[in-house]
């Protein structure tokens, strides 16, 4: 219970103060931990511990290779293989000098630690995407090597391991080249088993309702046979097996992977804190040797900027991209729960110093996690990697009022795209500087042509309720419904959409797209209203109340916040109002007149 709130507590507390989650789960890890022992999670599994982190990584791996869908690196493809290979490799003779020369390790254990910490993995690496707010190629790079390395760097240091035995003369040829053998059976069966589960979809042998325990179940099984063979190429196979099921272009993927995502989270959490809470205290002081320190150092600015810089010679990535995907690199749970197997075995295969993995091993987690952690956001937004604007807003249906809309907020620099599937509905945005995307914004091909990345909000005020309803349905997961707003419904009776259908309604039930586009005809029009110590809110609805709509405050920090139906806002002094406002009429316009006049004059007075 304590893992699992914890864990949970720490991802909630980063999202709030906006800091790296896995920093936090490390050290509340430790605080439970080694510090105050209050429990002691590898003593309370037992037996199990080990198992239950392997299977766990098992399914964290699995849901994040069913994101990597080879239309997504689509015109960039070169350097994500460049780096996934050549420069894994580079890595990888770079971490074995860095420990031996630097950490002091044999040239055995070196040659097989060196291989496994060329991981990065999507247990540290998306929850730093999804903080940092990346442009989408270089987040795409990231996520790409994160995930296939991670299964790559735990079958050369299998490899490298199964190499020591055999120059050790511990086995024959024979037994080291079924390390090649359990490789491809754990390749075939994980890519067997993505295909068979997709065409069961796809051809309804499987009802909705089980689509996901199913798939749950078949990734274990994937794992644990693939693993019996062989030890840790069971990584490989459930790798193979999402990378497949991205590939088919399976309906349903989407609902799958939303599950899949909440379970990753819940799973990285849990699995983070009881990595961290069975450290020892003796891990923890061993850390603070001078050799350690030196190789986390080495390991930080030297093997992986060099092997980046290497590997991508000839690319068409900038120096900018190079320069962050060479200093973003954070270890996870992969190196933690592999490296604890390799320090058992090579300690049974007679190499004493192996018994330094696991200090070494967390040391490099924690500092690459708290350095690349820390530093993300602030690196790419310096290099022009990372949205430096304002969170921005989307406007889904191009009208005469959102285009209006649009403006006012363009004004206002706001970060706006107007998106509408009409160019001749989006030809005034353009003429007058509006940023705009002309395509459908649930179509496959948006989703890779458009950046979604600097928008946190969304309104969809299309003319058609039912479209607005699925727009908002599909945008849950990645913005949540507290940021989706959408214009009132016009067809039929609202009570016929149930609130978990639709996203908040924009100022009033009663004004939908079309009444809005009416009134914007007829003569209404944007204007913006300053609060002040005279002029109230309560003062500015007494006098424009009969032929005003409120639609959103900029506060006095520059944040937007919309008039809602669900939501009474209070502007207070020095918020701005921005409303839709009829024709003055002259006694209007006689009114502000002397209203500007008095505070002309008290402002004379003060000075």
């Amino acid at each position: 219970m304590l893992i699992i709130f914890l864990g949970v507590l720490s991802q909630w507390i980063a999202w709030r103060l906006r800091l790296p989650a896995i920093v936090l789960m490390s050290i509340a890890g430790l605080l439970i931990g080694p510090i105050f022992a209050v429990i002691s999670p590898e003593e309370s599994f037992g037996d199990l511990f080990r198992p239950l982190v392997s299977l766990a990584v098992a399914i964290i791996l699995f849901e994040g290779s069913l994101n990597l869908n080879f239309k997504e690196i689509r015109g960039f493809s070169k350097p994500v293989w460049r780096i996934v290979t050549f420069g894994a490799l580079l890595a990888w003779a770079g971490g074995t000098l860095a420990s031996h020369y630097v950490a002091g390790l044999s040239w055995a254990v070196s040659f097989v630690i060196g291989g496994l910490f060329i991981v990065t993995g999507p247990t540290v690496i998306m929850p730093l995407l999804r903080q940092a707010k990346l442009k989408a190629r270089p987040a795409a790079l990231l996520k790409w090597e994160g995930i296939i390395v991670d299964p790559f760097g735990a079958l050369l240091a299998l490899f490298a391991f199964q190499f020591v035995l055999f120059a050790e003369g511990e086995v024959t040829a024979a037994a080291f080249g079924l390390f090649f053998l359990a490789a491809l059976f754990a390749t075939v069966l994980g890519a067997v088993a993505g295909f068979g589960m997709g065409w069961m979809f796809e051809h309804g042998q499987i009802p909705e309702f089980l689509k996901s325990p199913m798939v749950f179940g078949v990734v274990l099984l994937t794992f644990v046979i693939s693993d019996i063979v062989m030890h840790e190429t069971g990584l490989l196979a459930v790798t193979a097996m999402g990378m497949v099921m991205a590939n088919m272009n399976i309906s349903s993927i989407n609902d799958m992977r939303h599950f899949k995502e909440t379970m990753s989270i819940l799973l990285i959490s849990s699995v983070f804190m009881m990595l961290t809470a069975s450290l020892s205290m003796d891990v923890l002081f061993e850390i603070f040797n001078w050799s350690i320190i030196l190789f986390v150092l080495a390991m930080l600015f030297i093997v992986r900027p060099l092997s980046i810089w290497l590997s991508t010679i000839g690319t068409d990535l900038s120096w900018r991209e190079r320069a962050l995907i060479g200093w973003i690199a954070p270890r996870g749970i992969v190196a933690l729960t592999v490296s604890g197997y390799f320090a058992n075995v090579l300690l049974d295969a007679g190499f004493e110093d192996a018994d330094l993995l696991t200090a070494l091993t967390f040391a490099l987690v924690f500092s690459t996690v708290v350095a690349h952690g820390f530093s993300i956001t602030w690196v790419g937004r310096k290099l022009g990697l990372a949205s430096a604007e304002d969170p921005g807003l989307i406007i889904v249906g191009a009208s005469r009022f959102t285009t209006a809309l649009a403006k006012v907020l363009h004004d206002m620099d706001k970060n706006v795209l107007l998106v509408d599937d009409s160019w001749g509905r989006l030809q005034k945005a353009r003429q007058i500087g509006i940023k705009t995307y002309v395509g459908n914004i649930l179509s496959e091909h948006t989703e890779y042509e458009v950046d979604l990345t600097p928008y946190e909000k969304m309104i969809v005020a299309s003319e058609t309720d039912s479209f607005n309803a699925l727009v908002v349905n599909n945008f849950v997961p990645e913005m949540g419904r507290i940021n989706l707003y959408q214009t009132a419904l016009h067809e039929g009776d609202p009570a016929d959409f149930h609130s978990s259908l639709s996203g908040r309604i924009l100022f009033t039930e009663d004004w939908n797209i079309h009444s809005l586009d009416d009134k914007e005809e007829q003569g209404y029009a944007i204007r913006s209203t300053k609060l002040t110590e005279r002029f109230t809110y309560e003062e500015f609805n007494q006098r424009w109340s009969a032929n005003t709509i409120p639609l959103f405050v900029e506060t006095a920090q520059g944040n937007i916040e919309f008039f809602t139906s669900d939501k009474v806002l209070e502007p207070k002094q020095g918020d701005t109002i921005i409303s839709f406002t009829g024709p003055e009429r002259d006694s209007d316009r006689i009114q502000e007149r002397l209203e500007s006049k008095r505070n002309k004059k008290d402002s004379q007075t003060k000075e």
